[in-house]
């Protein structure tokens, strides 16, 4: 697949990348983005990673000094993330989050390893770790019995939007690893996809701040 280049300076690199594209290398494949940007960008290396499946941008540092002040910046939580996503059912009246003035709503349930079926996560109250997501609908479409969603992690887990909006009853379209047979076929491709990325910039400290909307979600 040709390279989606957003941006590019002498501290980093960000990419959309395409759903079905590995982030890094894999044990069955070595087809990934992380390899093309570096046949351009000889010192791209990996900060943060999106699933196989999901979408959108994704930012890679330009040397080991950009690399550790992306990589402290994400352990921090200096980094601004949100996705859109579309969903099975009406999220408009969910229960099971604690909605806030804003309109927006929270999700904190811990999350672990799901051992004997890795890779999939799951919820487990005794051993997970605190994993927080904030979200709001966006749109229902009473037609498709679905609703768009914009997404905030402010923890970043594996899986944690899969897993969140699972076990709030509202498990994403094509979702082959966590949503029921008829919600992962309703689609070819899971529908997640990170539109928006901001942070400090590894060299120069300003904020610095990226958008690259879905097909698949109207704007807000």
């Amino acid at each position: 697949m040709p390279l989606d280049l957003v941006y590019a300076d002498t501290g980093i690199v960000v990419l959309n990348k395409p759903s079905g594209l590995l982030a890094v290398p894999g044990k069955s494949s070595n087809e990934c983005l992380s390899l093309q940007v570096q046949a351009d960008f000889a010192d791209a290396l990996i900060v943060h990673r999106l699933d196989m499946a999901t979408s959108g941008l994704l930012v890679m540092a330009r040397g080991i000094a950009a690399q550790r002040v992306l990589n402290d910046h994400f352990a921090q939580r200096r980094v601004h993330k949100r996705y859109v996503a579309v969903v099975q059912g009406d999220c408009r009246a969910t229960a099971d989050a604690t909605e806030a003035d804003d309109g927006w709503q929270a999700i904190d349930l811990p999350i672990i390893v799901d051992w004997p079926n890795r890779p999939l996560r799951k919820i487990d109250f005794e051993t997970g770790k605190p994993s927080s997501t904030r979200w709001r609908c966006l749109a229902y479409d009473a037609e498709r019995h679905v609703s768009h969603l914009e997404l905030e992690p402010l923890t970043g887990r594996s899986h944690q939007l899969r897993v969140h909006l699972l076990a709030i009853g509202h498990p994403i379209l094509g979702d082959a690893l966590y949503a029921p047979p008829d919600v992962a076929a309703a689609s070819a491709r899971l529908l997640l996809h990170a539109t928006e990325l901001g942070f400090p910039h590894p060299v120069s400290g300003e904020w610095i701040s990226f958008q690259c909307d879905s097909h698949f979600v109207p704007k807000a």
